[in-house]
Order: structure tokens, then C-alpha cells, then sequence
């Protein structure tokens, strides 16, 4: 015993643990007698204010109880993910059969990258769209700072004015973009080289947009060895959650768990 608290006695085990659940890095700061003593004295604090909580009936409280829970809970799930195995040792049969049987997750379509002038009517899109079709890639940056209607249009530098990011062809779920609408992603595939606007203004969702093609990714194919590393670390996550699935799905067998629909539903 190095301490005691009330009735509670601290041991060296309980400050060598403590140690030990620092990072390396935050142990190195404990290696004189000086600093090992502070260690001490943050554990007694904590100790009195635990006391006091619980003499206050804050460990009955829902949202520390609820905390509490969480923390068993990570526990438990630790010790389910201890041992599992770590990325570099997966096998590499294992590996290559994941990239043979997902060839097609490895095929990276074509992107393109756009940049959108959005207006509230059709009549002034149209009324703006030969002139963004003559802008140059600075012109353009003015024009869609000074008339584009998407919110914060104008604070950006024109460089960037307009700027959605990247897509994909429609139907490829990898080239979604919050930023895009379906029909602006569809017409920017039509478009034909990159600088270039498309030829006619396109409506989704009571928008206009002017659609400029800024860059282009062309369709290419992962090589093995550019996707082993992800394929690893892909591997590795299934087996922890395999693990996981599997301790709850034994303790579902020993625990009955039962779920009023018509309360839920209330």
C-alpha cells in the first residue's frame, strides 16, 4: 500500500497499472521519484472525487450508468479483437484470392472533375451560357463568383469558384458526389474535352446548372500490388468483426433478448 483514501488503499500494483495505460510517449514523463509522486497525488484526487460522487448517489445517475456500460462494453469487445490477426498477417493466399474473386472493385472507371454555375431560372442560365461557353478558365472563375447562385459562390477565389469535385459515370455507386445531381453528373459525361461547357443548360430539382469540365481521370486498373496493402487491412476488419458478431451471438444464446414492437413503435 502506498496510499490510502478513506478505506480505499492504492498499491504500487494500482500506480504500476496506471502506468501502463499510458502511451509510451506520456510514461517517459514518469520517470523520476518527483513525477511518480504527482502520479500518485492525480490518482488520489481522483479517488476523493470518486468517494464524494458516490456519496452524492451520482454513480445511480443514467447517463454515468450509461457511461459505465459503454465502457464494460469496449472491454468485453476488446478482448473478443485480442489476438486477431493484424493486416501483414494475413496470407498472401488469402490476399490474392480477395483480388482475383474482386477484379471489378480494382477496375477504377473514369472521373471527371466539374465545376457548376447554378441558377434559380432556366431564362437566365440561357441567357448566360454562350458567354461561359467563350469564359476562359479565369473568366469562368468571375463569372460563377459573380453570378452563380450556390451558396458561398462569391467568397471563394476563382480558381475554385464552382467547384463540385469528382464523379463517375452514372450507375457506378463509387462515383456518387452529394454535390451533383444525378442529371448534371449524367451531361458531364457528354461533355467533350476538358475546358470545355456543355452546350445546353441543365435543370434538376428547380436548379440550372452550366456544367464545365475541369479535369479528367481516364479508367484505369489496379495493379495487385497497388491494392494489396487496402485488401489487408479490409481482410483484417472482417475478422474482427467476425469476432464481435461471434461473442454476441453466444451471449444471445445465454441471455434472452426480447423486443416489444408495439412499444417500440410508440
Amino acid at each position: 500500500v502506498v496510499a490510502r483514501v478513506g478505506d480505499k488503499a492504492i498499491t504500487l500494483g494500482d500506480v504500476a497499472a496506471s502506468l501502463q495505460h499510458l502511451d509510451a510517449f506520456d510514461r517517459l514523463r514518469y520517470q523520476s521519484p518527483e513525477r511518480r509522486k504527482e502520479l500518485l497525488q492525480e490518482m488520489i484526487n481522483v479517488e476523493l472525487l470518486a468517494q464524494e460522487a458516490e456519496a452524492r448517489g451520482y454513480d445511480k445517475d443514467p447517463a454515468v450508468v450509461q457511461a459505465q456500460r459503454e465502457i464494460l462494453r469496449d472491454a468485453m469487445l476488446a478482448e473478443a479483437r485480442r489476438d486477431a490477426p493484424k493486416p501483414e498477417a494475413i496470407p498472401e493466399a488469402e490476399v490474392k484470392a480477395y483480388f482475383e474473386a474482386h477484379a471489378a472493385d480494382f477496375r477504377d472507371p473514369e472521373r471527371r472533375r466539374l465545376s457548376v454555375l447554378v441558377r434559380s431560372d432556366a431564362a437566365s442560365a440561357e441567357a448566360l451560357l454562350a458567354q461561359a461557353r467563350a469564359a476562359t478558365p479565369a473568366a469562368w472563375g468571375e463569372l460563377v463568383r459573380t453570378k452563380s447562385e450556390a451558396p458561398g459562390a462569391a467568397e471563394l477565389p476563382p480558381d475554385l469558384a464552382g467547384d463540385v469535385g469528382f464523379v463517375s459515370p452514372p450507375g457506378d455507386p463509387r462515383g456518387q458526389n452529394p454535390k451533383v445531381p444525378e442529371a448534371v453528373r449524367a451531361a458531364a459525361f457528354a461533355i467533350g474535352a476538358v475546358g470545355e461547357v456543355l452546350p445546353r443548360v441543365v435543370a434538376d430539382g428547380g436548379r440550372f446548372y452550366i456544367v464545365r469540365l475541369v479535369q479528367r481521370a481516364e479508367a484505369r486498373e489496379r495493379a495487385y500490388g497497388e491494392a494489396e496493402r487496402s485488401i489487408r487491412v479490409k481482410l483484417a476488419q472482417e475478422k474482427v468483426r467476425a469476432r464481435e458478431e461471434a461473442v454476441l451471438a453466444e451471449l444471445r444464446k445465454e441471455l434472452p433478448v426480447e423486443i416489444d414492437e408495439e412499444a417500440l413503435a410508440k
